[in-house]
């Protein structure tokens, strides 16, 4: 047993470094398209940001069964059910690194949620057949790579244009910004508290109900638009820069704004999808030491500093390639319009996490920097690089399920091999 405690806790290490090289990156890639924040900087925010909301608030009780994806009851039931699901955990956390892994060294975002949805679907299908499939849940699933870049990139284009027309086309956007920004900052920081209370904090079991969330974050809102006003009224404008970029000093404030909405993505991120990796591990862990298999597992603060540790590891490495993707290569960003589509993710995030839909952090942005490109006119988008991101979004799931059969197998085999369990 103590091999496979050993070996599940170097493919968590795995799975959580792919997670930090790919879906961390997306939080900060639109920060460092626009230049608000250098490459460097975005990586060591993202990484404490991500690490904190990993380690402080990322469960310490998960379920072991990813998204509802295997009917517990048919697995419970099964007279080896508790060694397939430490071949199938072991696999799944083999697929997800790998293909997680692929897709960041192209420079694709992908879904870290649905690489590891298909790998559990995989494995659950050739070992427990298809009545231990909730396909309707995969269904809902699916339905999320419509869902979410649809409702960012709407939202993106309405925040885009709304700002063009108030401040950006105006004779004197500093004196706009004065005017307009107290609103900005507003929206901002309850968006940031709201992503914070509904996704960031709820494995704290902090259950805010939708009217005292609006009063806390509304009263967070309020006194920032207040200093924020103050500020704007010693807010000049530099002729050096704007003689060379018109929108320099605009552009400026609303950095400082995207990079608050990014960080609030990040953080929520770490709280939630250090669990893809840490809940197969956290379930094999437990099954190894002869606890019973079951619906949620316990998860030690070792386990989250490893899950939380990996991530950091993997964003330092490998963020680099999806953050260019995302902040890059498929519109040209500035501040104004990275703000757009931080700001966009964000509350689609917060929208989606209160209805219960499942939507991917990375659909969301990927979608509100489309938005914010299509706000521009659709000659701004540069449609090759869509086309490979959507076809990376499609074949994630079947990609995962693949793999995990083949990675089940491998370890079913080893394990029967060594006795192991």
């Amino acid at each position: 047993m103590e091999f496979v405690v050993g070996l599940s806790i170097v493919l968590g290490l795995y799975a959580a470094f792919s997670i930090g090289a790919n879906d961390v990156a997306n939080a900060m890639g639109t920060s460092v398209g626009s230049r608000a924040l250098t490459i460097r900087r975005a990586i060591l925010v993202a990484a404490v940001l991500e690490f904190a909301g990993a380690y402080l608030v990322g469960g310490h009780v998960t379920r072991t069964i990813r998204g509802g994806i295997l009917d517990f009851e048919v697995v419970a039931a099964h007279p080896d059910g508790r060694d397939i699901v430490i071949a199938g955990m072991l696999a799944a956390l083999t697929a997800t690194g790998t293909w997680l892994i692929v897709a960041s060294r192209l420079g694709w975002p992908v879904s870290t949620t649905h690489s590891i949805v298909g790998s559990i679907a995989g494995f659950g299908l050739v070992a427990l057949g298809r009545a231990a499939i909730e396909w309707g849940e995969l269904g809902r699933i699916a339905s999320s790579w419509l869902i979410s870049p649809l409702l960012s990139g709407t939202i993106a284009i309405v925040v885009f244009t709304v700002t063009r027309r108030l401040i950006l086309d105006r004779e004197d956007p500093v004196r706009q910004v004065q005017r307009w920004g107290p609103l900005y900052v507003f929206a901002v920081i309850a968006v940031i508290g709201m992503v914070t209370l509904f996704k960031g904090l709820k494995n704290l079991k902090l259950d805010f109900s939708l009217g005292e969330a609006v009063l806390i974050t509304g009263a967070l809102g309020a006194v920032g638009a207040g200093v924020a006003a103050l500020l704007l009224q010693r807010l000049r404008p530099d002729p050096s820069a704007d003689r060379e970029f018109h929108f320099a000093t605009v552009e400026r404030m609303f950095g400082t704004l995207q990079v608050m909405s990014a960080c609030a993505v990040a953080f929520a991120h770490g709280s939630n999808d250090v669990a893809n990796a840490i809940g197969p591990m956290a379930a094999v862990i437990g099954m190894a030491g002869g606890a019973a298999f079951e619906a949620e597992a316990p998860v030690p603060g070792w386990i989250l500093l490893v899950g939380g540790a990996g991530i950091v590891v993997g964003l330092s490495t490998l963020g680099y390639r999806v953050m260019a993707t995302i902040g890059e290569k498929i519109t040209e960003l500035t501040p104004t319009r990275g703000y757009a589509a931080e700001f966009a993710a964000a509350v689609t995030i917060v929208v989606a996490s209160r209805l219960g839909l499942p939507v991917s952090t990375t659909h969301c942005l990927v979608g509100a920097v489309l938005g914010v490109g299509l706000a521009r006119g659709i000659g701004a988008l540069d449609f090759r690089v869509i086309g490979t991101i959507v076809l990376a979004w499609v074949v994630t799931i079947p990609v995962g399920a693949t793999l995990a059969i083949f990675f089940y197998y491998f370890y079913k085999g080893l394990l029967d091999s060594l006795g192991a369990t």
